[in-house]
């Protein structure tokens, strides 16, 4: 019997919940989606789902969320995933407005990053020999791509799509055999990328900034594509990326000797676990003007930031239609890491990669319930944390300045 203690061992890895309020918050979440399910059978089992995905269990599939419901056997939610009837990506969406209910701002971040799940064999969808993070080196593994909305009030995945490699792709047999639909193309991820900001902004969800890593940096389609929305970006870019700078073209390490001494600024990127991630930056203007969507002369500007005990460099590609503070691309960029706590915590709690499903629609289902369980511990711990805001430390205040705003006609920002 599924209880609200029981239910509290799950939010109790982020958040001491009221059992009473975990439970209202839970009902009132399923409710929203429950119109996606048209039998009433399905909505039970999709709440068992979740609520499986909730519990403190050892692993997470579907034999364990079987017997955490109670059930004989995993047929129901083996079902669930592959042949019910039943809409993922109209649930995605309703987990992507759920956490814009609640931690939307018009200042927010939308932060992508590709995550790899490491697996046997050649049959599960997308698997092969290729690079992944989590492992730090080429693995059999499957790879996808994750879009996160990052606010001060908190952040959680709103979007997700696998990544099909072309060894996949150009193989019609094992496309079908793995129920890949037959529309599905090769997409690179920075395409995937882009088409899940494209949906996030034409649905209205309130951002004003994208970062991510140098996959994603070093993509001319997606630039352009944020610039034409009108969204800032500060993506990150590698150190013979080349930029144009005074009618020539450079890469980035190059410009380092046109930074003066007094260009460099200590800024904090936002707190980490041991307090203030303090680096030393610099912003260097980039050729390339065009009028921002509000007639005002848009900004392309490299952005650098130097370790100041080990003087490892890092470069960013940034871009805004309108002059903002330095302290505010230095926050973006910081907002990087957000989307790796997510994938912790998502693989950690809700069993994100711990699926053991082979097939297209079931890879999206899996991954679709995950997000909607991770989403409802974001919103508990936010639900908690107003109730019961934690006492300001000595230690936590913030003594950053604010720096100077980037405008002007400099191609150095001015302290």
């Amino acid at each position: 019997m599924w209880t609200t203690e029981d239910q509290t061992v799950a939010a109790g890895h982020s958040v001491d919940v009221d059992p009473a309020r975990w439970q209202e918050l839970f009902d009132e979440l399923m409710g929203r989606i429950a119109g996606r399910f048209a039998r009433v059978e399905l909505r039970r089992r999709a709440k068992a789902f979740v609520r499986g995905l909730l519990a403190d269990l050892p692993r997470k599939n579907c034999w364990t969320l079987a017997e955490h419901a109670g059930n004989p056997n995993p047929d129901g939610m083996q079902h669930l995933l592959g042949r019910a009837v039943w809409d993922h990506d109209a649930v995605r969406d309703d987990v992507r407005d759920y956490l814009v209910e609640h931690l939307g701002d018009p200042g927010a971040v939308l932060v992508v990053d590709e995550t790899g799940d490491l697996k046997k064999g050649i049959t599960t969808v997308g698997v092969q020999r290729q690079y992944t993070g989590t492992a730090g080196r080429i693995e059999n593994a499957q790879v996808a791509v994750y879009l996160v909305y990052a606010t001060d009030a908190g952040h959680g995945v709103i979007d997700r799509e696998l990544y099909l490699p072309r060894a996949w792709t150009c193989d019609p047999e094992r496309l079908e055999a793995a129920g890949v639909p037959d529309d599905v193309r090769f997409a690179t991820k920075p395409a995937l990328a882009t088409a899940m900001i494209s949906r996030a902004l034409d649905a209205g969800v309130p951002a004003a900034w994208v970062t991510g890593d140098e996959v994603y940096g070093a993509n001319p389609g997606l630039r352009a594509e944020l610039e034409a929305h009108g969204v800032g970006y500060v993506l990150a870019v590698a150190c013979d990326h080349r930029v144009v700078a005074g009618g020539d073209t450079y890469r980035a390490d190059a410009l380092l000797g046109r930074v003066p001494a007094r260009a460099w600024q200590c800024v904090s990127a936002g707190k980490g676990a041991k307090g203030h991630r303090y680096y030393d930056w610099a912003f260097i203007r980039l050729d390339h003007h065009d009028p921002s969507p509000g007639g005002q002369a848009a900004q392309h500007w490299l952005l650098v930031r130097r370790n100041q005990r080990t003087g490892e460099l890092a470069f960013y590609r940034c871009w805004m239609p309108r002059p903002v503070l330095l302290a505010t691309l230095v926050g973006v960029a910081g907002a990087r890491w957000t989307i790796e706590e997510r994938f912790q915590t998502g693989k950690g709690l809700v069993g994100l990669d711990q699926h053991q499903v082979r097939r297209w629609r079931s890879w999206y289902r899996w991954t679709t319930l995950a997000m909607l369980a991770h989403a409802f511990l974001v919103v508990a711990a936010l639900a908690e944390g107003t109730r019961h805001p934690a006492p300001p430390r000595a230690d936590q205040v913030d003594l950053q300045r604010d720096p100077a705003p980037v405008r002007g006609t400099d191609r150095y920002a001015r302290p």
